[in-house]
């Protein structure tokens, strides 16, 4: 382990030019009173780096899989795909973030779920392509190194790994005084999946008449943030107290609660057989989302009464005063995940999500698209 190192490996140390102003949250009484200039005094914690890497070390070890031992301090992480037991694979990857519910979190002092919604919003969008998720890198930046609260973060991370069945084999930590506020801090997620070749999960399959299963979100999931906080400002509330839509938890709870993790779930149910798609229902909602995996001659016609309005959007909606296609495309208004299924295996595949954890809802079916026709269609309003 090379204790300079970001989480697992480098840390990324940029000294402040001499021509640039000092920054304001320099120790100037610490500058002035001797002749030389610190990294520490420029904003810059080597020591409290060095914590955080012995501090994150179990976290990560508890990720270990098939395939990764994570062994931390290298320059780069490695995975064995032979010995996770692939023989010919295709591999996919995606990044993302979490985007300003970071923001809440930190109003709210409550880090570790936004870890999981990191790992949450990259891990889906790859078993939505059949691929299982491998392994995972995350990168943390932030004005000066609050140990406890970036090891907050990592635990969070290290548990939403431990859900997909993914490593957590590296990371970057960075400290860039100036560049972000003091408390301020940034995620970007990194996973690497694979399929085997032919066994990829396109859509091609999906024609009219097969059927839709919603399975239900776990709140907002990391996604239209932005209008959220606008809409809790403008409402005068704070995030310390009783949520409007639910008075058994904090507002800020609520609305922390993290990105539901569908890895598992997906891959039981590309084993099962019969299925021809699936969405991850992220920005652009359902209405986005879904069509991405529809082949052009085809559309979804889903019901918007098939499966209960969680309260949290009932609120969203109320407080915004926004028009239903407006809302749609912003949230997931209760649907994380959605599979398109042959028709014959919607009972079974129905089955298999809820034996591994998911509460399931048949939301609608495929149709035959005509020209001119959106792939998308309601037949009953999400919103009463």
């Amino acid at each position: 382990m090379n204790p300079g190192s970001s989480i697992f490996r480098k840390r990324r140390r940029r000294a402040p030019s001499p021509r640039r102003p000092r920054y304001s949250n320099f120790p100037e009484d610490a500058i002035t009173s001797r002749n030389h200039i610190t990294y520490k005094d420029a904003g810059v914690d080597i020591d409290a780096g060095a914590r955080l890497v012995e501090a994150v070390k179990p976290l990560a070890r508890a990720t270990a899989r098939k395939g990764a031992e994570p062994a931390l301090g290298g320059f780069g992480g490695l995975f064995d795909l032979k010995q996770a037991g692939f023989q010919d694979p295709v591999l996919v990857a995606s990044t993302d973030g979490v985007g300003t519910k970071l923001t809440v979190a930190k109003e709210a002092g409550s880090h570790r779920g936004v870890g999981i919604d990191l790992v949450a919003m990259c891990v889906n969008d790859l078993v939505v392509q059949g691929a299982e998720p491998l392994f995972f890198l995350d990168y943390f930046a932030t004005s000066a190194l609050d140990v406890d609260q970036a090891r907050e973060v990592i635990a969070g991370i290290a548990e939403g790994c431990q859900a997909a069945g993914c490593a957590l084999i590296g990371g970057e930590t960075a400290e860039m005084p100036g560049l972000y506020g003091p408390g301020d801090y940034d995620l970007a997620g990194f996973a690497v999946g694979a399929v085997e070749r032919g066994r990829a999960l396109s859509g091609a399959e999906i024609s009219p008449g097969d059927v839709v299963l919603g399975l239900a979100s776990s709140g907002v999931h990391a996604n239209g943030f932005s209008l959220v906080r606008r809409l809790v400002a403008a409402a005068g509330l704070d995030y310390g107290e009783t949520a409007p839509f639910d008075p058994d938890r904090g507002l800020g709870e609520a609305l922390l609660a993290p990105t539901r993790i569908y890895v598992k779930a997906c891959l039981a149910a590309l084993e099962a057989g019969g299925l021809h798609g699936l969405a991850h229902v992220t920005g652009g909602g359902l209405s986005e989302n879904l069509p991405r995996v529809l082949p052009e001659t085809c559309r979804a016609a889903l019901n918007g009464q098939a499966w209960p309005l969680p309260p949290v959007f009932a609120w969203l909606a109320e407080t915004s005063g926004l028009p239903e296609d407006e809302l749609i495309r912003t949230f997931n208004c209760g649907i994380g995940m959605a599979a398109v299924v042959e028709a014959g295996a919607a009972e079974t595949l129905t089955s298999v999500f809820r034996e591994a954890g998911e509460t399931v809802f048949p939301i609608g079916v495929i149709e035959a698209r005509g020209a001119g026709e959106s792939q998308f269609r309601l037949s009953a309003p999400v919103f009463p």
